[in-house]
């Protein structure tokens, strides 16, 4: 039977994430150790103590959350090895992809984290210069979405950033037309939530910070995985080094097709999937998805 591990994207971050696996294990404290060194500052003091408006912020929860899922993965290694060997398939949500790619022998940890830093700085950046922001559209279906934001385009743009799973999709764009799109949401019946982020992700509003990313992708050696890795950006997997570069580039400014990812290894025979890393979003989406479908959650001590 064949088992993907699935690793969460932004937003799973919070105050006192994985400082249960830092205690316990010694594997996992070497990993954010290192990871402190890299960066520049103490991550495990960052993920434990906070303060909650420096973890939010996507400078520091993209390495914060890629560090914390392989902490996660480092205990499994010592405390589950086989269940780590069983993994056939993998895929992340958004940075989280980035961490599938690490488990997969595409990335090392070192170059997978400078990334991800450089990452989380340009996205920042980007975000910072254009009054932007995003908003989860609840309980529609794709169409009517793609229809509220062909209307809420009037004062702005704003489009479909994630698929997430049937009745949950994230839109993205600038701030009135994103007030738009909430406003023609709730009149239509549905429920929205406005997000804690910078700006709008998976939009080309974060151009330049794709051309910034390619930069920092182009410095770092990426190997053919060792096993199948879903990208975000068209639901496939692919092998070649330099394409999976150029998907990395590209995730910043499309949608991310989690939905169509998932649905993609349940038809590859995947029936059981760990999601490794802080927070259970992705055990959630998996059930709305399928719910015949396992999924084990693996983020704190065991």
């Amino acid at each position: 039977m064949s088992m993907a591990f699935l690793f969460p994207g932004q937003g799973a971050q919070s105050v006192g994430m994985c400082k249960s696996i830092y205690d316990k294990y010694a594997c996992a404290k070497a990993l954010f150790d290192r990871a402190s060194e890299i960066l520049g500052y103490d991550l495990a003091k960052l993920c434990f103590e906070g303060p909650k408006e420096q973890l939010d912020a996507t400078s520091y929860s993209q390495p914060a959350l890629f560090v914390g899922a392989l902490a996660a993965l480092e205990m499994l290694k010592e405390v589950k090895p086989d269940l780590v060997a069983s993994a056939t398939h993998t895929a992340g949500l958004s940075l989280g992809e980035y961490t599938a790619l690490v488990f997969a022998g595409a990335l090392t940890f070192e170059d997978g984290l400078r990334v991800v830093q450089r990452r989380g700085q340009v996205m920042q950046e980007s975000a910072d210069r254009q009054p932007s922001g995003m908003a989860s559209l609840l309980m529609l279906e794709r169409e009517k979405v793609q229809a509220i934001c062909d209307e809420a385009s009037a004062v702005g743009q704003v489009s479909i950033a994630n698929f997430l799973c049937p009745g949950n999709l994230v839109i993205s764009g600038e701030k009135p037309a994103v007030a738009k799109a909430v406003e023609l949401a709730d009149a239509a019946g549905g429920k929205t939530v406005t997000l804690a982020v910078a700006g709008a992700f998976h939009t080309s509003i974060m151009e330049p910070a794709d051309q910034k990313l390619a930069e920092a992708l182009a410095s770092v050696t990426i190997q053919k995985p060792r096993i199948p890795v879903v990208s975000n950006v068209d639901a496939a997997v692919h092998w070649e080094p330099d394409e999976i570069r150029q998907l990395l580039v590209r995730q910043v400014v499309n949608p991310v097709k989690w939905e169509d990812s998932i649905r993609w290894l349940l038809a590859q025979g995947v029936a059981e999937f760990t999601e490794v890393g802080p927070g259970k979003v992705l055990a959630g989406l998996l059930k709305r998805i399928d719910r015949k479908a396992k999924c084990e959650n693996v983020n704190e001590a065991l």
